[in-house]
C-alpha cells in the first residue's frame, strides 16, 4: 500500500474512486487499521460519487508506530497527568491534514468512528478551512464526563492481547457480543475474517494503548465544537455501551445546526442493515454544502 510523509511520520493509506469525485476522508477507530472498513461499505460511498481516502492511524497498521515512548502509565493520565501521553488527538488530525495535503485535496468531507470521530471533532477545530462536512459516528467530545463506557464494555477492553489467528478471531467476536448491536444480526462470519487479516496485518496492542491515551490526555472540545459551522452530522445507537448515548448527544449539542441521528438496536459498530439510511443522510450532508 502506498505510504506518505505526514507531520514528521509516515502514514500509510488507501485510495478509491476518482480522484476528481468528492474527497470523503474516512478515519478509523481505537486499535483499528484501514483494513477494517468494510470494503462494500467503502464501495457504496464511491458509487455515491466520492473519492475515498482511508489509512492507518499512527501506532496500528502499517503506518509510524510510536514504541520508542514505552508503554503509557493510563492511571497517572486518568489521575490528570497528561503529560504521561506521548500524543494527543490533535496530532492524529494533525497526521490526517498532512496525509490530505499530500494527496493534493484542500477540503474533503471528513467521516470518523469512536475515537476515529474523536479526531474528526479535532480536525474540523484545527483545520475548518480543510473541512467540507463532518460526520461524527459512535464517539464522544469527552470521554471523562459524557459517553462513558459501562462497566462491562469497559472490562471487555482489559483482555489480554491475543498472539495467535485464532485468538484475534474468538477475541473480537467475543468483543462483538459485548459491545456489538444487539437490535440487529451478529454476523460472526465478516468479523472473524477482518479479525484475520487485521492481525496478520499489524495488530499493535502497545500502540492502541497509547491511542487511548491520547484521547485520555486530551482537553474536552466542546467549547471549540460551538465555533464548527460545516454541515454536521452526528451518528449514535441508542445502546452503544462503549461510548454511551450521552457522548452522541452532547456531539450534536456542542454544535449549532448538527443534525442527530440515534438508531434504535445499534451498539458499538456500523450494521449493514443501515447503510442505506446512513448513505441517503450522509449524501443529505454534502448537498447542504454546496
Amino acid at each position: 500500500m502506498p505510504t506518505v510523509a505526514s507531520n514528521g511520520i509516515t502514514i500509510t493509506y488507501e485510495t478509491f474512486g476518482d480522484p476528481s469525485a468528492h474527497p470523503l476522508l474516512m478515519i478509523s477507530g481505537l486499535g483499528s487499521q484501514l483494513v477494517n472498513w468494510d470494503p462494500d461499505l467503502l464501495d457504496r460511498f464511491v458509487a455515491q460519487g466520492h473519492y475515498v481516502i482511508v489509512f492507518d492511524n499512527r501506532d496500528q497498521g502499517a503506518s509510524t508506530w510510536f514504541d520508542g515512548a514505552g508503554p503509557p502509565d493510563l492511571g497517572a493520565i486518568r489521575s490528570g497527568d497528561t503529560d504521561r501521553a506521548p500524543y494527543r488527538l490533535s496530532d492524529m488530525a494533525a497526521d490526517a491534514a498532512g496525509l490530505l495535503d499530500a494527496l493534493g485535496v484542500a477540503r474533503a468531507h471528513i467521516l470518523g468512528v469512536s475515537m476515529g470521530g474523536m479526531i474528526a471533532q479535532q480536525f474540523v477545530i484545527d483545520h475548518p478551512g480543510m473541512t467540507r462536512t463532518l460526520t461524527s459516528i459512535m464517539s464522544t467530545p469527552d470521554i471523562t464526563s459524557v459517553g462513558q463506557p459501562t462497566r462491562e464494555a469497559a472490562t471487555a477492553l482489559m483482555v489480554a492481547p491475543p498472539t495467535t489467528v485464532e485468538e484475534a478471531q474468538d477475541a473480537a467476536v467475543a468483543m462483538s457480543k459485548v459491545i456489538g448491536s444487539t437490535g440487529f444480526p451478529l454476523d460472526e462470519e465478516r468479523i472473524r475474517a477482518r479479525a484475520a487479516v487485521a492481525f496478520n496485518r499489524g495488530l499493535h496492542p502497545e500502540g492502541t494503548a497509547r491511542q487511548m491515551a491520547a484521547i485520555g490526555a486530551s482537553p474536552d472540545r466542546r467549547g471549540a465544537l460551538a465555533d464548527v459551522s460545516v454541515p454536521t452530522l452526528v451518528v449514535h445507537g441508542d445502546i452503544d455501551p462503549l461510548v454511551t448515548l450521552s457522548g452522541g448527544e452532547a456531539t450534536a449539542a456542542a454544535i449549532t445546526g448538527a443534525i442527530l441521528w440515534v438508531v434504535p438496536g445499534m451498539g458499538h459498530d456500523l450494521p449493514r442493515e443501515i447503510w442505506p439510511e446512513l448513505l441517503e443522510r450522509h449524501a443529505a450532508l454534502v448537498d447542504a454544502a454546496r
